[in-house]
């Protein structure tokens, strides 16, 4: 029964790849507050920054877009082209938000 659930979860599902593509950027801002922050600001203090500060915002959602690109890679790779093109799909909506933020913020 489990083999029947996991596989149905990891088919190629346009779904998913909508899942994984909304995610995986949270995973990035995570990882950039690691790579940046991490330890000279508290992680609350650092969302808080993420709201002030136009470059941190910018820098955090731009990096942040590298996570749907190693999903993507990842998908692509093992030929599960619907669920790549979900994680594509919301990667472009996201890079549209970072430059209208880098434009226009």
């Amino acid at each position: 029964m489990k083999n029947r659930w996991s596989a149905r979860i990891l088919k190629d599902n346009l779904k998913l790849g909508i899942a994984i593509g909304l995610f995986a950027p949270l995973l990035g801002i995570v990882g950039f507050y690691f790579w940046r922050a991490y330890p000279s600001v508290d992680f609350f203090e650092y969302i808080k920054l993420l709201g002030i500060e136009k470059r941190y915002l910018t820098s955090a959602v731009t990096f942040s877009l590298l996570a749907n690109a190693v999903f993507f890679t990842i998908f692509i790779n093992s030929h599960k082209d619907k669920t790549a093109k979900g994680i594509f799909i919301v990667t472009v909506i996201w890079a549209i938000f970072a430059i209208i933020l880098k434009l226009w913020y």
